[in-house]
């Protein structure tokens, strides 16, 4: 290992991404240094990308950006037993402070205090990145590092669709066929749910989502998925699973709920949006679950016995590769919508 490293960093505002030589980072008390294997593009990096309004509000340059990616632990700083060093690992994006009211219950993943790895500080686009030995989960060394990769974008499948009652033997409506939407087919077919119905304007991921196994997709665009549903389910489905963030999705999906449903919502509008509190969802007594990343460490336990024991297999949803020099291939091709995940590869 030398004394300096390529890295992805937001170095000044405005758009775009550079590759940067920077020196190796050295871990702290308590801290791991992870040689970086694959890195995932994230929406939260195309918002970086692009430097819109969340960004300019959020992202202080300069930052090496990046928080979906696994590899090899390289060293540990002082204090470290676990993870050891030769360890395949993957990385949760949210370090906590253990000491707040939400953490103190149990609900590490809403800590008031989080701050997330390649957005409030360095992460993983680079050959090599230091976190908290305690963000770092170790994997099995036969899994693939781009499958490890995605582990923590899957926690956000997971997260969703386990949620209240679950979804076993329970109707499904999934609005959004983003990746994380995408995974959430994966997850609820593998779960028993049924029949599941998936919306999205894009017809490349449409076409995606009825080969991960949903019974019927739905363009809105081309028909009314409210109509579909209800006929389908003989008067709504049971569970709402919304990814998109689009207003028209949301106000579809919980019209498109039986009464008594649940909605459980991980998609974030880029502006407020206005809905009918008594008309959707008082009167109709549907039960509404605002979902935040993953559950510490819950989610990482039930996702990964998940793709361990081979019930879902995230390979397919891994489109594309390039090494890390032809970034700006990579995120255009994302922004596109013609890729689901599309890795990076800091070491080629």
């Amino acid at each position: 290992m030398g004394t300096g490293m390529r890295a992805l960093a937001k170095t000044k505002q405005g758009r775009g991404l550079e590759l940067v030589e920077v020196p190796t980072p050295t871990p702290g008390p308590g801290e791991i240094l992870v040689r970086v294997e694959a890195a995932s593009i994230c929406g939260t990096d195309l918002h970086i990308y692009r430097w819109d309004a969340w960004a300019q509000g959020r992202i202080r340059p300069p930052l090496i950006t990046g928080h979906e990616f696994s590899g090899v632990v390289e060293a540990v700083g002082p204090g470290v037993k676990k993870p050891q060093v030769g360890d395949h690992v993957s990385l949760e994006s949210h370090v906590v402070c253990h000491t707040c009211p939400a953490c103190r219950v149990g609900n590490a993943h809403v800590c008031l205090n989080t701050e997330i790895l390649g957005v409030d500080r360095n992460g993983g686009f680079a050959e090599y990145a230091v976190v908290p030995a305690e963000n770092a989960w170790v994997n099995p060394k036969g899994l693939p590092f781009e499958v490890g990769a995605v582990l923590e974008p899957f926690g956000n499948a997971v997260h969703t669709v386990f949620a209240g009652s679950g979804v076993s033997g329970k109707s499904v409506l999934i609005t959004g066929a983003g990746p994380i939407g995408l995974m959430a087919t994966l997850v609820a077919r593998s779960s028993g749910a049924g029949p599941i119905l998936v919306t999205d304007v894009n017809p490349y991921r449409l076409d995606f989502a009825r080969r991960l196994g949903a019974d019927r997709v739905i363009n809105p665009l081309e028909g009314d998925p409210v109509e579909v549903a209800r006929g389908m389910t003989g008067g709504g489905v049971e569970v709402l699973l919304e990814f998109s963030g689009n207003e028209q999705a949301i106000h579809q999906g919980l019209s498109a709920l039986l009464p008594g449903g649940e909605a459980r919502i991980l998609g974030i509008p880029s502006d407020p949006i206005r809905f009918d509190l008594a008309g959707e969802l008082v009167m109709r007594g549907v039960t509404l679950f605002g979902i935040a990343g993953r559950r510490l460490w819950r989610t990482w336990i039930e996702g990964t016995a998940l793709v361990y024991s081979g019930r879902v297999d995230l390979t397919p949803l891994i489109t594309h590769r390039f090494p890390m020099s032809r970034y700006q291939e990579a995120f255009e091709l994302l922004a596109s919508g013609r890729a689901v995940k599309v890795i990076l590869d800091p070491r080629a």
